[in-house]
């Protein structure tokens, strides 16, 4: 029997999550190519592994070994019981990657274990043979997919370099046995079906990515127009949103498309109740910014900034804490490094980057504790933390090479359930 996935918040205590360790691949990256791939530097990937494993520790702590799981490990379980889906997946495989037709036998003849890794890092050791090229931001697998109160939606990237993390995660959906109910059950929303969500007459094509969508309350569903997201988009899941009754109401964030602002989690995140991690100029000030709420009735209503449209339609006593504490250049350089970048583990809890620290003053101005993960997990051990007992924390994980890559501690994961 399928396990139960709900989300209905950014900061209900997290009981599931889907995270990737950085991969072999990542060390295939090369600055000549880098930019092709969407990583902004190259990494030491033995360092960037070892920071991963701290993040992983901490969010374990919170849901335990069992509520963390490895991308990769689904993958492999999925292919070990799966009858159904398996030649069509790697049939598409292998045409994406263009690789001739004997490609699929190999594949198909490799052990779930092997194939796993081979499909995620591009590479089968025991030939020495590339078979295509390796997928870095498989590491953020908030952009894979996003779970909306009882519903995953599998999202559709932007770039054609994420393409290979969408199939992975549509293969995994399909055939993992924990997400068997969601099929049956018509609780999937895929992008990818062209039927179902089709180009617009202008044809302008749906892509949107995870970190540009979050999940308020039951009633509403935040949807980030930017880099990677389109306004095409955000109106055909709207409306077989507001169809299947899932919300009663998107709200629109419409932020200006550029690399710095790559999705709506890189200028803001919700870490308890009542307050807000944010970028000030565009969140607070609403420069080049707006949200339109769009209702189930058909009803719309605009907001000068995303500060206006909590403080007017979800939260009137919201606080937003400012990344670099609001001042230039700190704020750029610090919203630039994940400073707004934040997920919750439970209410007033939140897990970031050791790099940002005049973001770490606002934080503490605000009335939160600042704790490094060694010195959490050190409390942790000794029992001198209880970690569901805390409130008002920020715990910060090193982060020398895991910020190279453009994304935080929201982007690293993707939360399936929330109590």
């Amino acid at each position: 029997m399928s396990k139960k996935i709900n989300v209905s918040s950014e900061i209900s205590p997290l009981k599931r999550v889907l995270v990737h360790r950085p991969d072999a691949g990542i060390a295939r990256v090369s600055p000549k190519r880098a930019e092709e791939l969407l990583f902004d530097d190259i990494v030491f990937l033995p360092t960037m592994q070892q920071e991963h494993d701290t993040f992983r520790q901490v969010l374990e702590a919170f849901v335990g070994k069992e509520g963390v799981m490895e991308t990769e490990d689904l993958l492999i379980e999925a292919l070990a019981v799966d009858t159904t889906f398996k030649k069509e997946f790697l049939d598409r495989i292998v045409r994406f990657e263009e690789l001739p037709s004997s490609a699929y036998q190999l594949l198909d003849d490799l052990s779930p274990a092997v194939l796993a890794r081979v499909l995620i890092t591009g590479y089968y050791e025991a030939e020495d043979y590339y078979l295509f090229d390796p997928i870095p931001n498989f590491i953020f697998t908030r952009d894979i997919a996003v779970t909306v109160n009882d519903h995953i939606i599998i999202t559709r990237a932007a770039k054609i370099a994420r393409q290979r993390e969408n199939l992975l995660t549509r293969y995994i959906i399909a055939a993992h046995p924990d997400f068997a109910d969601m099929y049956r059950e018509n609780r999937v929303l895929n992008l990818n079906r062209r039927d179902e969500f089709p180009p617009s007459r202008k044809g302008e094509r749906v892509s949107i990515e995870g970190g540009d969508m979050m999940i308020i309350n039951e009633d509403y569903l935040l949807i980030g127009t930017s880099e990677r997201t389109s306004n095409h988009a955000v109106k055909s899941i709207a409306d077989v949103l507001f169809e299947k009754e899932v919300v009663s109401n998107v709200a629109q964030v419409n932020i200006p498309s550029d690399r710095s602002f790559m999705h709506i989690d890189t200028i803001f995140t919700q870490i308890d109740k009542d307050d807000i991690v944010c970028y000030k100029p565009i969140v607070y000030d609403g420069n080049a910014s707006n949200v339109v709420v769009h209702r189930k009735n058909g009803a719309s209503v605009t907001y000068a900034s995303i500060k206006d449209f909590y403080h007017g339609e979800i939260n009137a006593n919201m606080r937003f804490i400012f990344a670099g504490n609001g001042i230039s250049p700190f704020q750029e350089r610090e919203q630039w490094t994940d400073g707004c970048n934040l997920v919750a583990v439970q209410p007033g809890v939140g897990l970031t980057y050791d790099r940002n620290p005049k973001t770490e003053i606002a934080f503490r101005e605000a009335g939160y504790d600042v704790i490094s993960a060694a010195d959490f997990l050190k409390k942790v051990k000794q029992k001198k933390i209880v970690p569901a007992e805390l409130t008002k924390t920020i715990i910060t994980f090193p982060s020398g090479e895991l910020s190279r890559a453009r994304g935080g501690s929201h982007c690293m994961t993707c939360p399936i359930l929330r109590e």
